[in-house]
């Protein structure tokens, strides 16, 4: 950490802390905390409204967090990424999922533009029935590869899904048997999704799904795969024939590969139309991200209030609620992308964190969180920040009631986590004071998810920023792995709980 960071955390940690009730005294308080974000240009509507007012922020903690982002470098760090700089030091590579959406250095976009056109071709063709019927389509990946394209293809495809998509990442059989089960061998194609195509979990479900193909009468399984990788020579090596691999560049990490070929399922589900809106709706906040300085920037005012909570008032978790069954995958999709990206224990630079860093992320679906969690919200001993996200227009199509009771649940449990309740019974006492902040979308379609992912993407850059770490390795995940591997090729030299685990296991 540089002197001048060092010195910008001793004014933030002297800040008075005041409650939120106390901070609502101010009358000018929705004006300062309360803003639009809107996605125009490529897509003509759509906003969300972002509501910080209900934390602790105030006009004194955005001008030090602002001071904070300026001794951090920020400014030039965000110039990186867009640029194409190698801004992932350990790996030495760009993060270049911007360039995927439009945004980004010119040849980087020239690439990814040409690389959606052979997807676009792909996709059409099978829509059209070149490729003979296909009603179902198993996307088999893991962490990114699967995250990200479930949870689309769930917010998106529940109104009309032009093919059936069933993702598959577990390697436990059960998940793959279950996808199965619910598709016909004759109409179904295969998606491998594996940056490296060799991840053993997603080529294990490839070669048991290639074999269920078979064994169910079709004659020529891997005419029926299509390849999402980094690494094409590979998958033409295992079998797909080069048609049909849909390549991404390694500088788009698997977190933040939505937007490359791995969204092929999205496009295959929902059409190329609603993916080249997801695709916008996320542009349009890379060009605010990138435009917009200081705390008028939304994606970096989230960040300001997660390091508050995180640094200043020692929260260990972040608590994400979608008040809109469409998100149901939502907070599962941002634990790997913020958990992943920034639970580090070093510095850019390679030396140890003098703070914390990344809190764990959870959360659920509302109302349903409701009845399970929230009693630990509202009168446990943890101050948990909460964002609450939620969707003006309904995403079904019965009595108006059912939207108009999730959406005042939505916005009371904010008003319940600040004011509290006093009472003379301890049991029925709410100390309040409880911090949330609330994303209101007007709808949530393709170009609004695009937003919304996008949003938080950016939010967890800026959080390593300010850091001092590097959001873009994962060497954590790795290490697993490779004692997976040493178990596998025969390797006998582990603790003593390890081995009895395996003697008992028959491994």
């Amino acid at each position: 950490m540089n002197d001048a960071v060092a010195a910008v955390w001793t004014k933030l940690e002297a800040t008075p802390r005041r409650t939120l009730t106390q901070l609502f005294s101010d009358g000018d308080r929705l004006k300062l905390l309360s803003d639009r974000l809107e996605w125009g240009e490529e897509v003509d509507r759509g906003e969300m409204l972002c509501d910080w007012s209900k934390t602790h922020l105030d006009a004194e903690l955005l001008g030090l967090f602002e001071e904070l982002a300026a001794a951090a470098g920020f400014d030039a760090k965000r110039e990186e990424l867009f640029a194409g700089a190698k801004i992932n030091k350990t790996e030495d590579r760009a993060a270049e999922h911007t360039a995927q959406r439009g945004v980004g250095d010119e040849a980087s976009v020239e690439e990814a533009q040409a690389l959606h056109q052979r997807m676009k071709m792909l996709v059409d063709a099978i829509h059209v029935g070149a490729l003979g019927p296909v009603k179902h389509l198993i996307h088999i990946g893991i962490g990114g590869s699967a995250l990200g394209p479930a949870l689309a293809v769930d917010a998106l495809s529940r109104d009309l899904a032009l093919v059936d998509v069933h993702v598959v990442s577990n390697i436990d059989g059960v998940a793959l048997e279950a996808a199965f089960a619910a598709c016909d061998p004759a109409t179904t194609m295969i998606a491998i999704a594996s940056k490296t195509f060799s991840t053993i979990e997603t080529m294990t479900n490839a070669q048991s799904a290639l074999k269920w193909l078979g064994d169910n009468g079709v004659s020529d399984p891997g005419g029926r795969v299509v390849a999402l990788t980094a690494n094409p020579d590979a998958a033409v090596e295992w079998g797909v024939d080069e048609t049909r691999v849909l390549p991404f560049p390694e500088t788009v990490g698997g977190r933040y590969s939505l937007w490359s070929s791995i969204g092929f399922p999205v496009a295959v589900s929902v059409g190329w139309d609603d993916f080249a809106e997801m695709l916008a709706g996320a542009a349009a906040v890379d060009r605010h991200f990138r435009d917009t300085d200081g705390a008028a920037n939304l994606p970096l005012r989230a960040a300001f209030a997660d390091q508050y909570y995180t640094q200043l008032r020692g929260c260990q978790t972040r608590a994400v609620f979608a008040y809109d069954e469409r998100l149901g995958l939502f907070p599962d999709y941002l634990q790997q992308l913020e958990m992943e990206s920034n639970g580090k224990s070093v510095t850019a630079e390679g030396e140890p964190v003098i703070r914390p860093t990344a809190p764990i992320t959870w959360g659920g679906v509302g109302t349903d969180a409701q009845h399970a969690v929230f009693q630990l919200l509202h009168q446990g001993t943890h101050l948990i920040p909460v964002d609450f996200i939620a969707s003006i227009a309904p995403g079904d199509d019965l009595d108006p009631e059912h939207h108009r009771i999730l959406l005042t649940n939505c916005f009371a449990q904010g008003a319940a986590l600040m004011a509290g309740q006093a009472s003379d019974d301890p049991a029925r006492s709410f100390a309040g004071d409880r911090p949330s902040a609330t994303f209101l979308c007007d709808d949530l379609d393709a170009a609004t998810l695009g937003a919304l992912i996008a949003f938080h993407e950016h939010r967890t850059f800026a959080n390593a920023v300010l850091m001092g770490i590097n959001p873009f390795d994962q060497f954590g995940v790795e290490l697993g792995k490779a004692i997976a591997k040493k178990i596998e090729a025969g390797g006998n030299e582990f603790d003593a709980s390890t081995e009895a685990l395996l003697a008992a296991a028959g491994l």
